[in-house]
């Protein structure tokens, strides 16, 4: 490879390289990390009362009446 070639650009020319079912290891992989890293920020923001303003709107559209069945 280029000494030119930046980190991303050698990563994106090895997943060019991989085969269809390499491939969809790699996604699959990167779909699974995604979604666990979005569990952890969830859990902290939670944990943190930085969701706290969502349960309160739930709650006021509850009084009003204006909360809907999802």
């Amino acid at each position: 490879m280029s000494k030119s070639m930046t980190r991303i650009e050698e990563i994106e020319s090895e997943i060019d390289a991989l085969s269809v079912e390499e491939y969809h290891a790699l996604r699959n992989w990167f779909w699974q990390r995604d979604g666990e890293k979005w569990d952890r920020q969830i859990e902290a923001d939670a944990a943190c009362g930085k969701l706290d303003f969502l349960l309160q709107e739930a709650q006021d559209a509850k009084v009003n009446g204006s909360l809907r069945s999802l």
